[in-house]
């Protein structure tokens, strides 16, 4: 049964839902998780560390959200902090010095926009992270698991493959962010999901991302299993091309051109 675009929103925000802790667990092996930024501090609501994927060294960053109240207020509800960013920042380019791929899992309704963000650069480490995942030469692959809010998701997904579940939602503002903006009503939420064209079918169409993960056995090892073969599969691949840096360029390039051909 196909949902309203809204629903798809209120799953995406689902507390019971697996969170990037969860995926590390069951999908990778042997995670030592790296802290801070060098600068300022650690912040909790972004993971970041190595592991293996079937016996190979990958780097694996995500947004946490945490699933009781206690965990998403020491996560700060996945809405991650300048520091946070800096963090992938640094173990995005010590993956590239030991040639290991980067996989990230987004879980954010955007970064934080607290007094404190603003004043230590959070404009400025995400847009550092856009610059520098933009010439990675190393593979990345990124996965929407839950909410892809605005710049805050963007910067963990300047990827060569970009990957949604098919409940999670990926837009530049919240509906109610946008509702509050257009009609001075956050109420209207649903009629503002409905026109941000943010579903996975949506980006999938527009060119955003590669493929639409099912969701009929979240949670389970099934689940998990499945996802482990797909990114397996994929870095293979993506280990093999010569000119990653190149063909992310035209990947970005060819967003929304495709959908508008078409009309």
């Amino acid at each position: 049964m196909s949902l309203i675009p809204y629903n798809r929103v209120k799953l995406a925000r689902d507390s019971e839902r697996p969170t990037g802790l969860d995926y590390i667990r069951h999908i990778f092996k042997g995670f030592i998780e790296f802290h801070g930024d060098r600068r300022f501090a650690d912040d909790h609501a972004l993971i970041g560390g190595v592991a293996r994927l079937n016996g190979n060294p990958v780097t694996v960053i995500a947004i946490e959200k945490g699933h009781t109240a206690k965990e998403r207020t020491y996560r700060n509800f996945g809405a991650a902090h300048p520091e946070g960013y800096r963090k992938a920042l640094r173990l995005m380019k010590q993956a590239e010095k030991f040639g290991r791929p980067v996989i990230c899992f987004v879980d954010t309704s955007g970064a934080y926009c607290g007094i404190g963000a603003e004043e230590r650069g959070q404009g400025q480490a995400i847009a550092e992270n856009l610059m520098k995942m933009s010439t990675l030469c190393v593979p990345i692959i990124s996965i929407l698991i839950g909410e892809g809010g605005s710049g805050g998701a963007l910067a963990l997904a300047v990827a060569d493959r970009v990957w949604m579940l098919q409940n999670a939602v990926y837009s530049v503002i919240s509906p109610e962010g946008c509702a509050s903006i257009l009609w001075k009503d956050s109420s209207k939420a649903e009629m503002a999901a409905a026109r941000l064209k943010l579903t996975a079918e949506d980006a999938k169409s527009l060119g955003v991302i590669e493929r639409i993960l099912s969701e009929d056995d979240i949670g389970k090892k099934e689940f998990y299993e499945r996802i482990r073969a797909l990114l397996a599969q994929e870095l293979v691949e993506l280990s093999q091309d010569l000119d990653l840096v190149g063909k992310r360029y035209e990947r970005f390039r060819r967003i929304g051109v495709d959908a508008v051909n078409k009309e």
